[in-house]
């Protein structure tokens, strides 16, 4: 039995048949170009599926469903996008649409679910039942994976960690709040914050890694002028790590995982990353080491964790 996984993308639509042992058979993408008609972007996404299905020898007959990761506040219930700001999407009804193409079952939810759901099933995360994911890109995306399924929230919009608050009246984040989780632990937040130190300091390593050209900074740069001693970059990369540390504390006393996992950009900084803010966590979490402390992980699917976790949605 196969399943279709398709994840949405402001960029990339890209879809994958996975089979029952996790595996993607074969995957493939199409520009998003979300500037169109919700129902051209929905034809795509549908006529890619059946390219793919197609080109393996697979039937539509055979077909277990399809399941969709979106971007934005997602209705899993009813299948709808309710809002998603990158798309200036609202209520789009994605199911019913998907449905004028494949009547086979189609379960849609937000794409960090859907991330989260795929390093359950065959990632960083595999066999373990309970779990928590923080992709930290241009923003923060939350997943929560309890008993090995995707918690939703009993109404649409539950479980988006990243606009959690951390400061109050803090930066300001990109939802319109003041100091949310996103505004201080995205990559977004590490550069600005780097190239704020980086402007105060002209002598630090940063300006040079970025070639004096602060439009060029990157989340790798303070990390690695850290590494090499420099001051200023020492004080971001342990502001970071305090802030993440804080919220991952946070998330943790309310869900007790068995696992934290963290993806994007950020997190090619591997240990770098995680082993200072495993160590920060045990004086954080309530009853600190007297209770259970979960592991700090980085995913390891990459692009594929959305295909496999969307196709899980079945």
């Amino acid at each position: 039995m196969y399943r279709v996984g398709i994840d949405l993308g402001g960029t990339n639509i890209k879809v994958g048949i996975v089979d029952e042992t996790q595996r993607i058979l074969a995957q493939d993408s199409v520009p998003t170009n979300v500037n169109r008609p919700y129902q051209k972007v929905i034809e795509d996404m549908a006529n890619l599926s059946s390219e793919i299905l197609e080109k393996l020898g697979l039937s539509k007959e055979g077909l277990k469903g399809i399941g969709i990761g979106s971007p934005g506040t997602v209705d899993a219930k009813d299948g709808i996008v309710a809002y998603s700001n990158n798309f200036g999407w609202e209520n789009i009804p994605l199911v019913a649409e998907m449905r004028k193409y494949f009547d086979c079952p189609i379960e849609i939810s937000n794409d960090a679910n859907c991330a989260a759901l795929g390093e359950v099933k065959a990632g960083a995360a595999k066999d373990i039942a309970n779990a928590v994911l923080l992709t930290l890109g241009t923003g923060v995306g939350g997943g929560v994976i309890l008993d090995g399924k995707v918690f939703e929230g009993a109404h649409a919009g539950g479980a988006e960690l990243g606009h959690t608050s951390l400061i109050f009246g803090g930066e300001r984040c990109t939802c319109g709040r003041r100091g949310c989780v996103e505004a201080y632990v995205s990559a977004s937040a590490l550069i600005r914050d780097a190239r704020r130190a980086a402007a105060d300091c002209p002598e630090s390593e940063m300006n040079r890694l970025c070639s004096g050209n602060l439009n060029a900074m990157n989340g790798k740069i303070p990390f690695d002028a850290a590494e090499s001693g420099d001051v200023a970059a020492k004080r971001v990369v342990e502001k970071y790590i305090i802030y993440l540390g804080e919220a991952i504390a946070n998330f943790v006393n309310i869900f007790r995982p068995d696992v934290v996992l963290l993806s994007g950009g950020v997190c090619n900084q591997g240990e770098k990353l995680t082993k200072p803010v495993s160590e920060y966590i045990k004086g954080k979490c309530f009853a600190g080491e007297k209770a259970f402390i979960p592991q700090v992980r980085c995913a390891i699917l990459g692009n594929n964790a959305g295909i496999i976790g969307a196709a899980n949605l079945i």
